[in-house]
């Protein structure tokens, strides 16, 4: 009698709860990054689906600035109550190693969310390189120090980061040639003016079957469908080193945990389709999916890595 009596009360409270009535408005995806790049292009395709999922408009924002601090900034502050979110990549980590006294820490002012894709970089060079192999970069680049150069879209960008990574586990020095975006060092690159750089496979792949660029080894741990007869880092002598970037969306801290759980049943339920395959490996991504607690080992993991390779290069933002 007595549970009987019990169970209306229970279900009361549960209507009552703030989980139960969410979302109650518009939800809300930040993206640190202009328009057209990987956490915005996965935004929108989960913005559109999700809205339909939760009933309520998910609405996508553009917040740019300072390497993505400002927009992660804002989400870090922003209340926790599921209404916002934001779409980040793993520059998220490697900032705090870069910029002093940033407003935000990757790990205690956020809830991991859950990985959303997984995008793959190629070490390419200018074809005129003598170098055919990582193993052969290596050498020349032991034989004479900073005789190789290498470009980037900027200092502390993860196509910067990945090759000094290369440089810490190989014991070289390459020179950096720093531009300020990736269109730039491209065209620097296939007119010879820089060797080496890593790129996306999407943007690598189409001058590599042109002959525009040769492909030195694939940044990821197995290799890639595009290239299947590029080596890894790791074939190619660099054992357990890896350099693909990861996405992956993330809440405020304080976001109740019943929220957590269905915004990441949800944003998986998009991603798990053969529409967001398509879509996403037409930009050169994967489409991911995890649980919260693994993308934030993943956090964990590669602040401490990417914090290591900064120090040990003593590399500091322009």
């Amino acid at each position: 009698m007595k549970r009987r009596t019990l169970l209306p009360l229970v279900a009361a409270m549960v209507a009552a709860s703030p989980a139960f009535a969410w979302p109650d408005q518009p939800v809300k995806i930040v993206v640190p990054f202009t328009p057209g790049t990987g956490p915005d292009i996965i935004a929108r395709f989960v913005a559109e689906r999700l809205s339909t999922k939760l009933g309520q408009p998910v609405v996508v924002e553009n917040v740019v600035g300072a390497s993505g601090n400002i927009g992660s900034q804002q989400v870090a502050r922003a209340k926790p109550d599921g209404h916002t979110l934001m779409s980040s990549v793993n520059t998220l980590v490697m900032n705090p190693s870069l910029y002093k006294n940033l407003p935000y820490d990757p790990v205690a002012d956020f809830v991991p969310l859950g990985l959303t894709a997984w995008g793959s970089l190629v070490l390419v060079a200018n074809p005129s390189q003598k170098p055919n192999t990582l193993s052969e970069l290596i050498a020349a680049a032991k034989a004479q120090s900073k005789s190789l150069t290498y470009g980037s879209p900027g200092v502390g960008t993860p196509h910067h980061l990945s090759m000094a990574l290369v440089e810490t586990t190989a014991g070289i020095e390459l020179l950096h040639v720093p531009y300020k975006g990736t269109a730039g060092a491209v065209q620097d690159l296939l007119g010879g003016q820089i060797g080496y750089m890593f790129l996306p496979v999407h943007v690598s792949a189409q001058h590599i079957r042109a002959g525009k660029l040769k492909a030195i080894a694939a940044g990821s741990p197995q290799r890639l469908p595009q290239l299947p007869d590029v080596p890894t880092l790791a074939e190619s002598g660099l054992k357990g080193v890896d350099v693909d970037m990861w996405y992956g969306f993330f809440l405020p801290k304080g976001t109740p945990t019943d929220i957590v759980a269905r915004l990441n049943r949800e944003v998986a339920a998009i991603l798990d389709t053969p529409e967001a395959k398509a879509a996403f490996e037409a930009q050169g991504l994967i489409p991911a999916t995890s649980t919260s607690a693994a993308l934030g080992e993943i956090v964990v993991r590669d602040r401490a890595r990417w914090a290591d390779v900064v120090a040990k290069r003593d590399i500091k933002p322009e």
